[in-house]
């Protein structure tokens, strides 16, 4: 598909030639067009592999599907009156519903005519002068361009589908969550089985449980969740947020986490038994991730303080399931509240108590392989019709590795980050890779990802626009500055709890064979926020602009 670009900058530039490719039109994909094109008047171009706007929420259409961010700030910040109308139904928006904001904000800023859908990048070369890429796309096209800029999302564009022997025989329905059909998958009167219950595996699950004659959940790891206390926003309510709304997003960009809300100050530790009690029952009764980050201060940081909470959890785990055998194997013992992503449910648990579903604890009853006709335990057989694998994704790295990128002298970055990790400063940059930028990319942090991407990209769209002021051709990070940020964020997450979560995404080690890696910085966005713009008032010292 080629759109007709001549009208965005650079007029008498060859139609091929760009000031910015931009890979991906999702979240941040969609924004960082709409600054480096309407804000800084720049020629650019978007390539996205699906046929539509959204990103992971395009892609994501498993049945449950749905945010587990509040709306009121998982949406764009940055005030443009052609996107103020936009409405939301309720507390987490449905997969659904997210599209459609998508493509409202696509069309009310006109942003798809710089956007080729259906266009997958095979790779990307970075030319002998240092200062073009040249971008190659799956169906044989050359595309060339001064900044190279990643906004391919952490997730959904690199399903994970785990190696299980006969897996390839299976003849009936088998599908991954991250690949669901557009006309989905016929469930009713059939035999299904979920394997995973990750946060995918947790909001499909009730859904299919609808649907299904039986369901079989085969549970690897049990998880932590929290309910979502979703509720839909009536006219009054949805009055006040509007009103709130400039204050809401500037608290969230000044948080923990991202959020609209802050803990109390207080260590679980210095309070009453009584005291610790009521905060933690009203957190749970409002529910979503307040409950783990909008209580006490200490809970991921300090293991007895973590201790006290994570076996408030597991009671609540025991109270939501009937029978108790059942609900001892949902119980999480290898890893404490917080150690891996939170996950936040809607009835996941109490969908046990139903008569047509099973669960199936590979923990205590392995799974042997696939066979034709359903799933071999060391039990036995359980016959299936549909296998679905909510196993998640090769998260983070994998939407990059992907690309065969190459910067100076033909260094891959896949080979890069086999041999020192994923290193980037601030999950910008990394070196060898000039004019190269990732927005949220490894090195960065897991948090309200719209307001990640929102300021990544104002940052990123900065740092563009002092390269091309001063004249200057080619922006690189010091390799010293990622080396000294990758020993910053180990540093940092040795003072939290996640390494007691075991194989985890977070990690990049539920990827077998995968060395543990430390993907994210593991503080306080409002710390994280201060270091990036520090960074730019001293004139980007990190960084040689030449």
């Amino acid at each position: 598909m080629e759109n007709d670009l001549r009208s965005d900058s650079g007029s008498g530039a060859d139609a091929r030639d760009y000031d910015a490719i931009v890979i991906g039109a999702g979240f941040g994909g969609l924004y960082m067009l709409y600054k480096l094109r309407d804000d800084l008047g720049l020629r650019v171009l978007v390539l996205e592999e699906q046929d539509g706007v959204g990103g992971t929420w395009y892609m994501n259409r498993y049945p449950g599907a749905r945010c587990d961010t509040e709306s009121v700030v998982y949406s764009y910040g940055f005030q443009d009156e052609r996107i103020a109308d936009w409405r939301w139904s309720g507390k987490y928006p449905k997969q659904d519903e997210l599209l459609r904001y998508f493509d409202f904000v696509a069309d009310r800023l006109d942003l798809k005519r710089s956007i080729e859908f259906g266009t997958r990048v095979s790779g990307a070369t970075l030319d002998e002068s240092g200062s073009t890429w040249t971008v190659n796309t799956a169906d044989g096209r050359s595309l060339r361009t001064q900044f190279l800029i990643s906004a391919v999302g952490m997730l959904a564009s690199a399903p994970y589908a785990p190696k299980i022997p006969g897996l390839e025989k299976f003849a009936g329905t088998l599908v991954h969550t991250g690949a669901w059909p557009r006309e989905g998958v016929d469930l009713a009167g059939k035999r299904v089985a979920v394997l995973g219950t990750g946060s995918t595996g947790v909001q499909t699950i009730p859904q299919v449980a609808q649907q299904a004659e039986h369901l079989y959940v085969l549970q690897r790891t049990p998880q932590f969740t929290i309910p979502a206390r979703h509720h839909e926003y009536d006219d009054a309510t949805w009055a006040e947020i509007q009103r709130q709304r400039p204050a809401l997003f500037e608290k969230a960009r000044w948080s923990l986490g991202g959020f609209p809300w802050e803990h109390n100050g207080k260590s679980a530790l210095d309070v009453s038994s009584e005291e610790l009690e009521a905060v933690l029952e009203e957190m749970w009764a409002r529910g979503g991730f307040e409950f783990l980050w909008g209580s006490y201060k200490d809970l991921l940081t300090n293991p007895e303080a973590n201790k006290l909470v994570t076996d408030f959890v597991k009671e609540k785990i025991r109270a939501r399931v009937d029978d108790p055998v059942t609900a001892e194997s949902l119980v999480p013992n290898d890893h404490p509240l917080g150690s891996r992503r939170p996950i936040v449910d809607t009835n996941y648990l109490e969908t046990f108590n139903r008569d047509n579903v099973t669960l199936l604890d590979l923990r205590r009853d392995a799974l042997v392989g696939i066979t034709e006709t359903g799933v071999r335990l060391e039990s036995g057989e359980v016959p299936l019709d549909v296998l679905i694998l909510a196993t998640g994704f090769d998260a983070v790295t994998g939407p990059y590795l992907r690309m065969d990128l190459r910067g100076r002298d033909g260094k891959r970055l896949a080979d890069k980050w086999e041999t020192h990790g994923p290193r980037t400063h601030l999950g910008f940059a990394t070196s060898w890779f000039p004019n190269f930028f990732m927005v949220g990319g490894p090195g960065s942090m897991f948090i309200n990802y719209a307001i990640l991407m929102e300021q990544h990209v104002e940052w990123l769209a900065d740092l563009i626009a002092r390269v091309r002021e001063s004249g200057a051709k080619v922006v690189e990070v010091h390799e010293d500055a990622e080396v000294h940020w990758a020993e910053h964020i180990n540093q940092q997450v040795d003072r939290t709890v996640i390494p007691l979560g075991g194989k985890s995404w977070w990690t990049g080690s539920n990827i077998p064979g995968r060395e543990r890696r430390t993907l994210f910085y593991f503080g306080a966005y409002r710390r994280y926020r201060t270091i990036c713009d520090e960074e730019a008032a001293s004139g980007y010292q990190s960084y040689a602009i030449s």
